[in-house]
């Protein structure tokens, strides 16, 4: 059986918008801060064994315990996944995202 998470906490460039994305160093990195994007590189948190490799873009976000976390929407196979915000994503969009209807389709 795979494991469900594997710590990969590691600099990138967002796919998206350009931003040279920084570890986060106290967890795994899995989105861009700037434009909270990411890419469907993932079965499992970190295994890198998704074969789709699309955009996950961010559609809503949730109460998390004392935190939230950003609901994506795959733009290729259409895969629902879920991140824990983190401490440096762009507030401003957070707040904006969180003020409009989900967008499913």
């Amino acid at each position: 059986m795979a494991k469900k998470f594997t710590m990969r906490d590691e600099s990138f460039t967002c796919a998206i918008c350009g931003f040279k994305v920084s570890p986060l160093g106290y967890t795994a990195r899995d989105h861009c801060p700037k434009c909270l994007c990411s890419k469907h590189v993932d079965i499992n948190p970190g295994d890198r064994q998704e074969s789709c490799h699309g955009i996950l873009k961010p559609i809503a976000i949730e109460n998390f315990k004392k935190t939230y976390k950003i609901v994506y929407k795959c733009s290729k196979c259409g895969a629902i996944r879920k991140n824990i915000v983190a401490k440096d994503d762009n507030m401003d969009l957070i707040i904006e995202i969180m003020s409009q209807p989900i967008q499913i389709d």
